[in-house]
């Protein structure tokens, strides 16, 4: 199946990019209303990245259409502070845009927050529209009495809400079920009282895409202040930058955002966090296709959190691979491939479809050159949806080739190439797409 996949790619690189369609001149409805995701534990904006994009692609202006962040480490002492923050945030939407109510939805822990937060005031609840419990809390009615759709996935098919419509996908992931097409037709229809005209991405016009987002601490989602945001166009078939001087540069501070700035749909892109020493975080990305506002970089600072657990030499690259759709390892044929230079680094012992992981740590454990998938490395596979392998990747290969093949794809290949940073002073992690272009 490897050989299969690497001749697929070979194919692929030679094939001329197809021109971009353009996105529908007007929204499905004439007033959509803004449109809040409020993420689950460890989660953040980048959740709803593709469903946003989705909304876009059918007419929903990208401005109207935001996630609600916060520290879900320490939610048991902040959800006051939440609930108000999202006081303000709604008003706020309801202001510029001149709707009556705003539609939201919540992920995971982001229900248990929300369904408080419908709860906790008729006023509160007065101001929205639909809400849409994504695989999170069941309750015995409607939140606040607001309409309700609840979405679940895998797991106990005694979940409900009470006087919800109750959608069940059984076959569907915990974040899947956030991220997928089929949720995105349900909600969509929940909000709209019809069925979108597409589930695709559909690119914007050449020229006309805009970038935009934050670069986060992870899990806590504040803010990186005090560091340096450099962007580099880069080429597809190395990673490498086409030019020595960034493209956009975004001094770091408050929440972290940056942008927006005019880029090419078409195109790949470096994100580089620089901190004051000098060390860098290099995050790459598949094209964007279109305008996206809800990038999120997710970084540390140097030393800190789970990057600061892996070993570094000048002799190998530290890697993390991010995807908002749980990796399979362990599904047989059902399973997904993740071939980093040339080896499938998933199985049974390291992404167990129980382990529900989206992030992957991917070092060389005690930097000793040896490749070990035996067994997981445990202080990142405790963690909530993380798991990690110990993989030598040489430096001396100037590039890490990383291959994505989704499951339940036949022929279907993501592929992002990057330098071979040395994971001395540097850092590299590379997103896939959750969903098929």
């Amino acid at each position: 199946r490897v050989r299969q996949v690497l001749a697929v790619l070979a194919a692929v690189v030679v094939v001329p990019l197809i021109a971009p369609g353009t996105a529908p001149a007007h929204p499905d409805r004439p007033d959509p209303r803004p449109v809040v995701f409020v993420h689950g534990f460890a989660g953040s904006g980048a959740q709803f990245q593709t469903q946003a994009k989705r909304l876009a692609s059918n007419g929903y202006p990208a401005e109207i259409v935001e996630t609600h962040e916060y520290d879900s480490t320490a939610i048991s002492t902040i959800l006051p502070q939440v609930w108000a923050d999202l006081d303000a945030r709604v008003s706020r939407l309801l202001e510029r845009t001149g709707a009556d109510r705003v539609d939201i939805l919540g992920h995971s822990l982001g229900t248990f927050v929300m369904q408080g937060y419908l709860n906790s005031a008729p006023q509160r609840a007065a101001r929205v529209a639909h809400y849409v419990n994504l695989d999170g809390a069941s309750a015995t009615a409607q939140p606040g009495g607001v309409p309700t759709l609840a979405v679940w996935g895998e797991g106990d098919p005694a979940r409900t809400i009470a006087g919800a419509t109750n959608v069940r996908f059984p076959d569907q992931s915990h974040t899947q079920v956030v991220t997928s097409p089929e949720t995105f037709v349900e909600f969509y229809r929940f909000f709209t009282g019809h069925d979108p005209r597409t589930t695709r991405i559909v690119p914007t016009p050449p020229g006309h895409t805009m970038l935009s987002g934050r670069a986060v601490f992870f899990p806590t989602n504040a803010g990186v202040t005090g560091a340096r945001l450099e962007v580099y166009q880069v080429t597809g078939l190395t990673g490498h930058r086409r030019h020595q001087r960034p493209d956009q540069v975004f001094a770091l501070a408050g929440d972290g955002s940056f942008g927006p700035f005019r880029a090419d749909g078409r195109a790949r892109y470096e994100f580089a966090v620089v901190y004051p020493d000098g060390q860098a975080h290099h995050i790459y990305f598949q094209p964007f296709e279109r305008t996206d506002r809800l990038i999120r970089l997710l970084t540390s600072r140097p030393g800190e959190g789970l990057s600061g657990l892996m070993d570094t030499s000048p002799r190998h690259t530290n890697l993390t691979v991010n995807r908002n759709k749980e990796w399979w390892g362990d599904q047989g044929e059902g399973s997904d491939l993740l071939l980093v230079d040339g080896r499938n680094i998933l199985n049974a012992a390291n992404a167990p479809r129980t382990k529900r992981a989206i992030g992957m740590f991917v070092f060389d454990r005690a930097a000793d050159g040896v490749t070990d998938l035996t067994a997981p490395i445990p202080e990142f596979f405790s963690q909530p949806f993380i798991t990690a392998m110990d993989v030598f990747l040489p430096t001396r290969l100037r590039v890490v080739t990383v291959l994505a093949v989704p499951r339940g794809t036949t022929g279907h290949v993501d592929n992002l190439t990057v330098p071979a940073w040395p994971s001395t002073g540097h850092r590299v992690s590379v997103g896939f797409n959750d969903y098929i272009r």
